[in-house]
C-alpha cells in the first residue's frame, strides 16, 4: 500500500506500509551528512558531519529531537576535529626538509 504524508518541511513525500511498518523516503529525516564519511580513529568522528559511528548507524531510528540535540553540537565536534590537525606542508614542505 502507497500513500502520501507531509514532511517536516511541508512537501508530500511517498510512504509505504509494509508488514505493519511505515517506511518513509529519506529525504524525510534531516541529516548532517555530507558525504564525506571518513571517521577519525583519535576522536571516533566522522570528518565529514561530526558523528560518531553509533549515531550514523542509529540516525534513522532517533527521535527528531535526539536528531536535533546531535546536530546542535556537530560544529562544536567539528571544529576540535579541525583544530587538533597540523598541516605538515604536503609536497612543499617535503622538498624543504631535505
Amino acid at each position: 500500500m502507497t500513500f502520501s504524508v507531509a514532511s517536516c518541511h511541508g512537501e508530500a513525500v511517498e510512504s509505504r506500509h509494509t508488514a505493519g511498518m511505515d517506511i518513509f523516503s529519506a529525504h524525510d529525516i534531516e541529516t548532517p551528512c555530507i558525504k564525506i564519511c571518513v571517521v577519525e580513529p583519535e576522536t571516533g568522528f566522522c570528518i565529514g558531519c561530526g558523528r560518531t559511528r553509533d549515531e550514523i548507524a542509529g540516525w534513522i531510528a532517533m527521535t527528531p529531537t535526539d536528531r536535533h540535540t546531535i546536530i546542535a553540537s556537530l560544529p562544536e565536534r567539528v571544529a576540535t576535529l579541525t583544530s587538533r590537525k597540523t598541516r605538515r606542508g604536503g609536497r612543499r614542505g617535503r622538498l624543504a626538509a631535505e
